[in-house]
């Protein structure tokens, strides 16, 4: 049996109230989840708290999961939906995708060398840019705004968001892509950029 066939099994067993089942799920994403989940969330202690209230919220939400997409995929919005409530109620925002683990693309390169001079006019200016990328991401339809998230904040590779979002590698290329122009067309006028060039 294939992962994803061990998975459907330990969920029809823990649908039926074989706690133990899910248990084994815990066991097996526990870490997997708390390390997407420290991305977001600093402090090592309420990371752990959150990825305990996702397994929870997940355990309380399993008798509706259809098996529509894989266990983790469903169990990945939980944890990410989780985390947002959590910040939100402590009043603090989302970190912007530059400040998580940036990728290598030159994408965002153009940010982190502005916030490496520190002086009160770059300060402002890279505050400015963290809230508008924050913004353009939250505009985003969510189709866009998951593949982008998943690729610059949890350093998926396009096969596994193509497997995640159940759909062909190109589909998720051309959402990346079309995520990243649609907040560089927000970026350009901070950044003084033309229209020919993304940032």
């Amino acid at each position: 049996m294939n992962d994803s066939g061990v998975d459907r099994e330990l969920v029809a067993r823990a649908q039926q109230g074989d706690k133990r089942a899910f248990g084994l799920l815990v066991e097996k994403y526990q870490r997997r989840l708390t390390r997407l989940l420290s991305r977001l969330i600093r402090d090592p202690a309420e990371v752990e708290d959150v990825a305990q209230e996702a397994f929870i919220k997940a355990y309380r939400a399993l008798p509706t999961f259809r098996g529509d997409s894989a266990f983790y995929t469903w169990l990945y919005r939980i944890g990410m939906n989780t985390a947002k409530n959590h910040l939100v109620a402590r009043a603090r925002r989302v970190p912007t995708l530059s400040e998580i683990e940036p990728d290598s693309d030159e994408a965002f390169e153009r940010e982190e060398q502005l916030r490496d001079i520190r002086t009160p006019e770059s300060e402002l200016q890279s505050k400015e840019i963290a809230l508008t990328v924050n913004r353009a991401m939250d505009e985003l339809p969510e189709e866009l705004r998951t593949a982008i998230q998943m690729r610059e904040i949890d350093g998926l590779s396009y096969e596994e968001i193509a497997q995640m979002m159940d759909c062909p590698i190109g589909t998720v290329r051309s959402r990346i892509f079309r995520a990243r122009e649609a907040i560089a067309e927000r970026l350009r006028p901070l950044l003084g950029t033309s229209s020919e060039k993304r940032w």
